[in-house]
């Protein structure tokens, strides 16, 4: 089974936000106009929407057979239209003069009603779409404040949903800077886990979440910002592989982050501004780890939360009658970390992986190959020759001193190979007999001659 491809990550996004919302009690169709009219992580950070009608194919392909339905499937061809008429331009002037919310399939139904359009023609969206903005008109739905759909939510059980966001801060007497990377939990208010890095990025997340899952179990629900540990495509295929929903909150929504931020409001009055230039503070990420975890379990989830009804955020989580759900083992766990890559190898045995040149054994030259990446540990493997090998970034300057190695036989073939005489060897030999014969007598070179 191999690793589902960006777009299948980015389709799968976009059904978890849909699934999630429906959780929330909302009806299908309001979970996916929402979803629709979002804009959704694609490819390192870009954003991109999805309409309504490609949400419900992903929605009945992902129940279907799961994350594999949500690959690339054929294109069905289709003929378009090349020129609009005059007469129904001028009618997109006018009605979006009157109804500046009319969606194009909206505007092609009612030109047919009224005889503008012939209906039998067929008419193509995108080129309506792009005559419209050639005229000026407005194609784009822009969310207002007010239209939004912005409730509070709070589910019910533990590991329902699992908040993460990531808090900055200096610490030490050179006030260095740290990033604290906490794991919330929406039911309880509990912080079931917590990493310190030098800077918010995929690695730190995943060792976060790692170690949570060994904790405390998996989760249904993952719930983060728009933080570049969190849209790494990486981050969003471990998920996947863990079989849980991830959601990309939307921006200046605290009715859906604000638990989260709440807490590193208080994380920071308490703890965190208090660590900035102080000589007695080691500003290491694991010592920096310890301080920070002890705060979370000894101090803050032994206080009564008045969002909790006076509970304390532990009260509340280890009273949940629902079960925690914990991996069968560890090796298994660490399965779920490893993804797979598809690179070419050049001519000089090189593969690129996030811009580190990995040295690949001979052979694979011009190649596709499937390389294993281990998140966890920061490492590349290749299967080769049955025998999966570790992977090592190159050495230029050692390989710049290095001696050239030759080429070996290949498999299979005899190390001594019968060297054939050319032609040009043949003629020599011809006019220059050998002065010794095999024996390492003298030859007569006279002999067999006619006298």
């Amino acid at each position: 089974m191999t690793d589902p491809s960006p777009q299948a990550l980015f389709r799968y996004q976009v059904v978890s936000q849909v699934l999630s919302s429906m959780d929330q009690g909302r009806s299908r169709s309001e979970a996916v106009r929402a979803a629709a009219s979002e804009l959704h992580f694609f490819d390192k950070g870009h954003l991109r929407k999805a309409s309504a009608r490609s949400i419900y194919r992903w929605l009945a392909a992902y129940e279907e057979d799961g994350i594999q339905g949500l690959e690339l499937g054929e294109r069905k061809s289709r003929s378009i239209s090349v020129v609009l008429p005059a007469r129904f331009m001028d009618f997109l002037v006018a009605e979006k003069k009157n109804d500046p919310k009319a969606s194009i399939p909206e505007l092609i139904r009612r030109a047919r009603e009224l005889g503008i359009l012939d209906p039998e023609a067929v008419v193509d969206r995108t080129t309506v779409y792009r005559t419209c903005l050639k005229l000026g008109l407005s194609v784009a739905r822009r969310k207002r404040a007010k239209d939004r759909d912005a409730r509070r939510f709070a589910y019910p059980h533990r590991l329902d949903m699992v908040l993460c966001d990531g808090k900055h801060f200096r610490a030490g007497v050179t006030r260095a800077r740290r990033v604290a990377m906490v794991f919330f939990d929406d039911a309880s208010r509990f912080v079931l886990h917590l990493v310190v890095g030098t800077s918010e990025n995929a690695a730190l997340f995943q060792r976060g979440l790692f170690e949570c899952i060994q904790k405390y179990g998996l989760m249904s629900i993952i719930y983060f910002d728009h933080g570049p540990g969190f849209i790494a495509e990486d981050t969003l295929a471990v998920i996947s592989n863990l079989g849980a929903l991830f959601i990309h909150g939307e921006k200046a929504y605290p009715e859906g982050h604000g638990k989260v931020e709440r807490f590193n409001r208080t994380f920071l009055m308490d703890l965190l501004r208090g660590l900035d230039g102080r000589p007695d503070v080691d500003p290491g990420c694991r010592s920096l780890e310890l301080r920070l975890q002890h705060y979370a379990q000894k101090v803050y989830a032994q206080r009564p939360h008045e969002g909790l009804g006076g509970e304390t955020p532990w009260q509340r989580f280890s009273r949940d009658e629902k079960a925690l759900r914990f991996p069968e083992d560890k090796a298994r766990l660490r399965e779920k970390f490893v993804i797979h890559v598809s690179r070419r190898v050049s001519n000089d045995h090189i593969v690129s992986v996030d811009s580190v040149l990995y040295e690949m054994p001979r052979g694979y030259a011009g190649q596709k190959v499937i390389l294993r990446r281990r998140l966890l540990e920061g490492s590349l493997a290749f299967l080769h020759q049955g025998k999966v090998i570790d992977l090592h970034p190159v050495d230029l300057a050692a390989n710049a001193r290095s001696k050239r190695g030759r080429k070996g036989p290949n498999p299979g073939e005899e190390e001594s190979q019968s060297l054939h005489k050319s032609a040009a060897d043949m003629a020599f030999e011809n006019d220059f007999k050998p002065v010794v014969d095999a024996d390492g007598g003298f030859t007569n070179p006279n002999e067999g001659e006619i006298p």
